[in-house]
């Protein structure tokens, strides 16, 4: 039985592993200046987010976007920059010793989330892995640019079902969960891909997925610290102010 979807629960990372099922996700949160710059862009209290891939019997896997390369891509067995599929373990592990950021846990629940409906919902996460991964990370500037424009009041929009996700030719890490969530029909196809920021994963936003499913709140998983860090608790960020969410729901779709 997984444990409450709460803020303050904390579980190891041995345990997180155990417990992950595909469409959980990952949210993480680092003392950088390219993190507190992430953070204020998107007003949000964290930096990073990714989503877990669990198939039969295989390692926990993590899918995500980042700069670096030196994990190994799960799904080209390649060292690249950009989309990539890694060991969750490892993946951990990276942001936690070698970036410095805290990592926190949200479980995906639903109606059947993991029993019959199960399959369809790996077979989704897996076309968008085969159609993203490699996907090249964006310039610093291009992804300010995608973040602005992702908010920018539009004409009303919707990607119909014949327009491929892999027809990105950068993505950032939320894009990149945000076109998995769809291709796993747990997100509607209303809103651009860059809409989407690391923050709308965190539990203090509204993301509404489709019926019946929900994101349990955040459960922090315990890493021994990285080296010369001091990480900031979640609860001490800022929460996202009222106007913001106005903004929002009259943001483009």
């Amino acid at each position: 039985m997984r444990p409450p979807g709460s803020g303050t629960s904390l579980i190891t990372l041995d345990r997180a592993c155990e417990l992950a099922r595909t469409g959980d996700i990952w949210v993480f949160r680092g003392s950088s200046g390219a993190d507190r710059a992430i953070r204020g862009l998107t007003n949000s209290p964290v930096n990073h987010v990714g989503m877990a891939i669990v198939v039969d019997d295989l390692p926990p896997m993590m899918w995500h976007a980042e700069l670096g390369r030196s994990l190994l891509d799960l799904w080209t067995g390649q060292h690249q920059r950009g989309v990539q599929l890694h060991d969750m373990r490892d993946a951990v592990l990276q942001w936690g010793h070698r970036y410095g950021q805290r990592g926190w846990l949200r479980q995906l629940e639903g109606p059947d989330a993991h029993r019959h409906e199960g399959r369809d919902i790996e077979d989704g996460a897996l076309r968008a892995v085969a159609r993203l991964d490699g996907t090249p990370f964006p310039s610093t500037a291009r992804l300010t640019g995608r973040w602005l424009w992702g908010r920018t009041p539009q004409l009303p929009w919707r990607r119909t079902q014949d327009v491929e996700p892999a027809g990105l030719e950068t993505a950032y890490c939320a894009e990149v969960v945000a076109l998995t969530y769809e291709e796993m029909g747990l997100l509607p196809r209303d809103r651009r891909p860059n809409w989407y920021d690391p923050g709308r994963f965190w539990s203090g936003d509204d993301l509404e997925l489709t019926a019946g499913f929900r994101l349990g709140g955040e459960i922090e998983v315990a890493l021994p610290p990285a080296p010369g860090t001091t990480p900031v608790a979640l609860e001490a960020a800022p929460p996202r102010p009222a106007w913001r969410r106005a903004w929002d729901r009259v943001s483009p779709r």
